[in-house]
């Protein structure tokens, strides 16, 4: 019994990370894909196949990527990535950056992290169309708990959808959070919606 439910929390955990994670069929993908249903006033994913970024038009927006609350979870923290958290949880401190028209959080993230020389590792899974952030700064889902991983917002919003499939506008605020809790203790709804 203890071992099926520790798959359920699993399993939960990464849906909520990337809204694009999990295990579908082929046949089930263009559904999956087309059911996402985004609230009133939010952006609608993109088709990363129909994605044309133009880079003689710019904007900027900032960026954030932080893992504040492993300070607060520290027991249940791998003992081997203590020494990868910062004392004041800052990965990469909020700044403004340049992005060309068309490019996504994924995009923005990504370079930044090149840029800065901060780890970075993601998967695709072609599935979902979406890209899925598995670690920043060495710090990995489930190395602070079941239900621990990175998640994102923007505009104070966490899309039910993966990183790259979020067209950005002039202007975003995208915050890279690590949670400990399925994202309730970073403000994500998530699976309590």
């Amino acid at each position: 019994m203890k071992k099926k439910s520790l798959l359920v929390l699993l399993i939960l955990a990464l849906m909520l990370f990337a809204a694009a994670c999990g295990t579908v069929s082929s046949e089930n993908a263009a559904s999956y894909t087309d059911d996402i249903e985004v609230p009133e006033g939010k952006p609608q994913p993109t088709d990363g196949e129909e994605q044309t970024v133009d880079k003689s038009q710019t904007g900027t927006c900032t960026l954030l990527v932080e893992c504040g609350t492993i300070l607060d979870n520290m027991e249940l923290l791998n003992q081997t990535k203590t020494a990868l958290v910062p004392a004041d949880g800052i990965i990469y401190a909020e700044r403004e950056v340049t992005f060309y028209q068309g490019e996504t959080v994924f995009d923005v993230l990504q370079r930044e992290m090149i840029n800065e020389k901060i780890h970075f590792e993601f998967t695709n899974n072609p599935v979902y169309n979406s890209a899925y952030v598995e670690g920043i700064g060495n710090l990995y889902e489930f190395d602070c708990g079941s239900l621990s991983g990175w998640t994102y917002s923007v505009n104070g919003w966490f899309p039910n959808y993966g990183c790259s499939r979020y067209l950005l506008s002039d202007g975003d605020r995208i915050e890279w959070r690590y949670t400990c809790d399925l994202g309730k203790d970073v403000g994500s709804q998530g699976m309590q919606e």
